[in-house]
Formats: structure tokens, C-alpha cells, sequence
């Protein structure tokens, strides 16, 4: 006698629906990963991205932030973008600062971060070149590749031959390991120079720049 013959309606029957169960659950199962997928990945893309500025932020930004002297805002931050990418923070604030083959300049502001709060902060240094004038400037400084706050509050070297003018805005690179600073300045006397010099950054002000 075959084996089919020795099973009970009943049991083959029991089988049949186990395997359609089977095969049900497997259908839905893969539909549910066709559907989940596509929005995994964007919620990864948009986690990864959501902690940087776009371009369009930071022109609008500075138009607010420099007023009228913001013409060639847009330039600016293309370049930067360009050769550092997307910062994932930015300093908006002020600066003094006097020099003709060196001086120091003082700055304060706030900066702005995408998921780690606002931080007052303010910045020293000194700038050896061909620096101009003695001025009160806006400035905004992007900030590139911060892991922390913290990282924020050290010295960061000037990158040489960093400097560029375009309209009415200067810019320049500062670098210390992988974070880069890169002040964008507007006012009487904006510096465009042989910029050696480096910005400290710190937690309270103070006038040693060393």
C-alpha cells in the first residue's frame, strides 16, 4: 500500500493548508520588505544628511545676515562647497581686528548646529600678512566636519592660499585634523591677504590670542 493511500483525508488535508499558510506568509512577508525598504533607506539618506546645511540655507542665511553687502553670497558658498562640501555648523557673529603686517582680531558669536543646540562662542587670533584696515565686521564662519561641540574650542591654523574675494564678501579656510572653519567676512576693510595667522576659538572671552 503507497504511502498517500495510508494517510487520512483529514491529514492531507492538514498538510495542504500548512503548505498554503506557508506560502501566504512568505507572499506577505516579502511584500511587507518591498514596501519598508525604499522608506529605510530614506530614512537613512535623510538621517545622514539631516545634520549638515544645504547651500540654499546658508545663502539665505547670510542675504539676512549681511544685508546689503551680501552680493556674491551665492558664489561664496558654491566655492566652499565645492572644496569642503556641506558644514554641519555655522557661526554668525562680529569681529574686530586691526593689522598691516600683523595684528589681532577678536570676535564673538553664536554657533548654530542642526542637533546639538546653539553656543555662544567667541574667537582670537593673530593675522600676519598683508591684511588692511582696522574694521568692525560681520562675519559668518561655516564649520565642517565638527564631531562635537567640544571640537569647536581649539586653535585652527590658516590654510594657505585659502584666501578669495568675491563682491563684497572675503573668505578664507582655517583647518586642524579633519574639522575645517571658513569665515566668510563683510565690511569696511575686509580682509583679502597673505593670511598666516589662526582663529582660537573658546568658551568665555578673553584677550590673549595665544
Amino acid at each position: 500500500m503507497s504511502l498517500a493511500f495510508a494517510l487520512s483525508p483529514s491529514a492531507i488535508a492538514t498538510a495542504s493548508w500548512r503548505r498554503v499558510q506557508g506560502t501566504l506568509l512568505a507572499v506577505v512577508l516579502a511584500g511587507v520588505l518591498t514596501l519598508i525598504s525604499p522608506l529605510m533607506v530614506h530614512a537613512q539618506q535623510q538621517s545622514g544628511a539631516g545634520n549638515t546645511f544645504s547651500s540654499q540655507e546658508l545663502v539665505d542665511s547670510g542675504h539676512v545676515f549681511f544685508g546689503n553687502m551680501a552680493r556674491g553670497m551665492a558664489d561664496v558658498v558654491e566655492s566652499l562647497t565645492a572644496q569642503y562640501g556641506q558644514p554641519n555648523g555655522y557661526i554668525l557673529g562680529e569681529e574686530a581686528s586691526a593689522a598691516f603686517f600683523g595684528g589681532l582680531r577678536y570676535g564673538e558669536g553664536v554657533l548654530y548646529t542642526r542637533n546639538a543646540g546653539n553656543h555662544r562662542v567667541y574667537w582670537q587670533g593673530p593675522s600676519i600678512g598683508f591684511d588692511m584696515g582696522g574694521d568692525g565686521t560681520r562675519t559668518m564662519i561655516l564649520v565642517y566636519n565638527l564631531p562635537s561641540v567640544d571640537t569647536m574650542y581649539q586653535r585652527f591654523p590658516g590654510v594657505s592660499g585659502s584666501a578669495f574675494l568675491v563682491g563684497g564678501l572675503s573668505a578664507s579656510a582655517n583647518q586642524s585634523a579633519q574639522v575645517v572653519v571658513a569665515p566668510i567676512r563683510a565690511g569696511i576693510g575686509a580682509r583679502l591677504g597673505i593670511n598666516v595667522g589662526y582663529l582660537k576659538f573658546t568658551r568665555q572671552p578673553t584677550w590673549n590670542p595665544f
